[in-house]
């Protein structure tokens, strides 16, 4: 996958991939998330695709499911420590598939790329 990062003025980022344009900004005077904002966005949406599927296979209705996620960051340095993903279920929802719900969640690409991170290598070229 490529994705080509362009700078359409003031404070935005966008990037643009395959039919997709993902806009970014920067306060005070944002039109769009922050890229760190869309970044955590994407945990907790990828675990929402995990769960999804996984009441999709069993037929398992959605309406009233949420995941809530709680980004904790330490005061003193503002680095995030800790994220919480709480999937909100309504009362008519099997209990007996809230174990499998958390690892479908689990299952999340995006937290496994966290926690097993990529080698980064940025460059400079110049271009024509």
């Amino acid at each position: 996958m490529e994705m080509v990062i362009d700078f359409p003025g003031g404070a935005r980022v966008d990037a643009h991939f395959g039919p997709f344009t993902v806009a970014t900004d920067q306060p005070p005077a944002a039109t769009a998330p922050t890229p760190f904002a869309l970044f955590l966005s994407s945990l907790g949406t990828c675990a929402g695709i995990y769960v999804l599927g996984f009441c999709n296979q069993r037929g398992l209705p959605t309406q009233g499911i949420r995941i809530i996620e709680r980004v904790h960051a330490n005061p003193m340095t503002h680095k995030v420590e800790k994220i919480d993903l709480e999937i909100h279920v309504p009362p008519e929802f099997p209990d007996k598939y809230y174990d499998a719900l958390v690892r479908s969640a689990e299952q999340c690409a995006v937290k496994k790329l966290i926690e097993n991170p990529p080698v980064f290598e940025v460059t400079t070229r110049v271009t024509e």
